[in-house]
């Protein structure tokens, strides 16, 4: 059985001590089936536009480049306000909080179906992301804050449903409004979260401000380093990624020198915080590269439109959305490691299923998706309480911001590199002996080292999480599950 040292035992202890009673009220299913409901339009935004791009293009007569800073630009925001909601989230309540990013994301939204010129539209979904960003960020501080340890997994199993649901029905969703109506409605859908607004207002506990200063300069930096990495990344500009090295060197020097910096260093003194953002870069990244090549892999060698592609990946979807809680509940029963095991053999095997037959029947292909889907869905809500076992309560907040920081990060990087991959290769002889010579080669050949990549994650958890604990017992260290 899976254990922890005692000092994570007394941060878990620490960070379930303050769960308000009002977790435990009547109104704690209707608040998670409603975090749910937001979270489906704040994760659609981030896909449903990759299908409208080309429409973009034409009706402002853009390069595809420049069309593509509507979902760049929306990711780049996305991925550095989750962080500063989560900071803000040590300070300020959550009501609060929620309340400012739902009004945004409905603001932004109504003035991107209202647009008339690409600034516009650019101006609205920058808008729309510094909204949006507040959902994914405080859905997953929501279940640590008010739910009890034992509880925790299985609202975090059913948000991490909900997020693999959206992912996978964006493109449907977008493909299917672009080619009834007009690109513009796809803003206007989100509009509808902000009649959820008196509800989640009713239903989250009341809290005080708490004391401390939010450090304006060290977030500028910080938001500065991570936008012009993700640029360099995605753009493969190395004056871009020198750039952001130098913004990051100032953001870690203000770190040291300010008494209250934006990200205190004690969040990173846990041996197992690290070493969770560690595996959950490399999973992620290589969960997200799966989703990014499968449908170019479709494209070329099936030839699959862009309606097609989405039927063969909602299956998977709708997979990890029906099991994600059903691994929500296993982690609490279970615990956090036997899960995240489980999860990252799942996208092993299915890394490997879909090097072995792409270029076989499409509905094969289908098929091995839902081991990733599901896979990916089980490591999100495991993993997210482990490592929010591995801090105290009044870093919880900063800590799970760094935590979708560093996966949306995962994602720019696996997403550059599969893409020049993909770019300045050609197809070739398969590494895999059971793989199919042709066009689908290439691709087989991205799968098996996602495979690797990931297999590598499953090493570090054994020896970050297992046999650690294991040399810690030997010298008399009392343990407990996570």
């Amino acid at each position: 059985m899976a254990t922890e040292p005692s000092s994570l035992r007394a941060a878990r202890t620490a960070a379930g001590a303050g769960a308000p009673g009002a977790a435990d009220s009547g109104n704690v299913d209707k608040l998670v089936r409603l975090l749910c409901f937001i979270l489906l339009f704040s994760v659609m935004n981030a896909t449903m536009f990759n299908i409208a791009l080309p429409e973009i293009s034409r009706a402002f007569h853009l390069l595809p480049s420049e069309a593509g800073w509507v979902v760049t630009g929306y990711s780049i925001i996305y991925a550095v306000g989750s962080l500063t909601y989560g900071k803000l989230a040590d300070k300020y309540p959550l009501r609060r909080l929620l309340t400012i990013g739902l009004l945004l994301f409905a603001a932004g939204s109504i003035l991107g179906f209202a647009s008339q010129n690409y600034p516009m539209v650019l101006a609205a979904r920058f808008i729309q992301s510094a909204g949006a960003s507040s959902i994914p960020a405080l859905a997953t501080i929501i279940p640590i804050r008010l739910f009890a340890p034992e509880r925790r997994g299985r609202v975090l199993g059913v948000i991490a449903s909900a997020i693999a649901f959206a992912s996978g029905v964006g493109p449907i969703v977008g493909g299917f409004v672009s080619g009834w109506l007009d690109w513009r409605f796809l803003f206007l859908i989100s509009v509808g979260t902000l009649a959820t607004l008196p509800f989640l207002r009713r239903w989250l506990p009341r809290e005080e401000v708490r004391p401390g200063r939010f450090d304006l300069p060290g977030a500028v930096l910080l938001a500065g380093a991570m936008a012009t990495a993700m640029l360099g990344i995605t753009r493969w500009n190395g004056w871009l990624l020198a750039a952001g090295a130098v913004l990051l060197a100032l953001f870690v020097v203000r770190v040291r020198t300010s008494s209250h910096p934006f990200i205190q260093p004690a969040v990173f003194r846990s041996g197992g915080f690290r070493a969770g953002l560690t595996i959950g870069f490399l999973t992620l990244g290589a969960a997200f590269a799966v989703t990014f090549l499968t449908p170019m892999m479709l494209s070329a060698a099936y030839g699959a439109s862009t309606t097609e592609i989405g039927l063969i990946l909602f299956p998977a979807a709708m997979s990890a959305a029906l099991l994600g809680r059903y691994g929500g509940k296993m982690t609490d029963l279970k615990g956090s490691l036997p899960m995240i095991v489980c999860a990252l053999s799942l996208l092993i095997v299915g890394m490997l299923a879909l090097s072995s037959v792409s270029g076989y029947a499409v509905w094969i292909v289908s098929l091995c998706l839902i081991f990733c889907n599901v896979g990916i869905s089980f490591y999100q809500a495991s993993m997210t309480k482990l490592l929010a076992a591995t801090l105290p309560a009044e870093q919880t907040g900063v800590g799970m911001g760094v935590v979708s920081l560093s996966n949306f990060m995962s994602g720019a990087v696996t997403g550059a590199i599969v893409s020049k991959i993909a770019d300045g290769a050609s197809a070739g002889t398969p590494f895999n002996p059971l793989a199919r010579a042709g066009a689908a080669s290439l691709f087989s050949n991205v799968y098996l080292g996602l495979a690797a990549v990931t297999l590598l994650s499953l090493a570090l958890v054994y020896f970050a999480f297992v046999r650690t604990p294991k040399a810690q017992a030997t010298s008399g260290t009392v343990k407990s599950r996570a």
